[in-house]
């Protein structure tokens, strides 16, 4: 076995999910998805296809929609991260956009629901008021095998009125 061959030792990384400071013990390659779900416990992120295709693993980092399945922890590193779980309120409120979801149908095996949820956060923060060609566009990333997408755009639009109304 050659210094090449040996594996790099695991490092103390910190960074904030869903509002938590949070500090890991990972190898700096290893996949932000990983870390979130095996080491932090937080099984709502999803891999589909882990080649950043689907979007089923998408989160937001320092508010910027991510396939975590690309995102190595060290990059993440001092960064705030908002994964599905970190949506709802401390009461356990449904965030508008997952009720929404809820109420239209939008989700249906599950998989690319919580990347799909955080898609439609993403935009919403950066268009309120989309008409269907933008929700298109905005989640354009995010791919279903199972809804024919038609229950997701009414969810985002219907979670747009919501967000919206006074």
């Amino acid at each position: 076995m050659t210094a090449a061959d040996t594996p790099a030792p695991k490092q103390k990384i910190s960074l904030e999910v869903n509002g938590e400071p949070r500090t890991v013990s990972a190898h700096p390659m290893a996949r932000l998805l990983d870390v979130l779900r095996l080491d932090l416990q937080l099984t709502g992120t999803k891999e589909g296809c882990g080649e950043g295709e689907c979007g089923s693993c998408s989160v937001l980092i320092d508010g910027v929609l991510v396939n975590s399945c690309l995102v190595p922890v060290l990059q993440a590193a001092g960064t705030k991260i908002l994964t599905i779980e970190g949506l709802s309120s401390s009461a356990g409120q449904l965030h508008p956009v997952q009720q929404a979801f809820l109420d239209c149908g939008g989700a249906q095996c599950g998989i690319c629901t919580p990347g799909m949820i955080l898609a439609a956060v993403h935009l919403l923060a950066k268009n309120p008021s989309p008409d269907l060609a933008a929700i298109r566009e905005g989640l354009s990333g995010n791919l279903c095998r199972c809804t024919g997408y038609m229950q997701i755009f009414q969810s985002v639009s219907q979670a747009a009125k919501r967000l919206t109304s006074p």
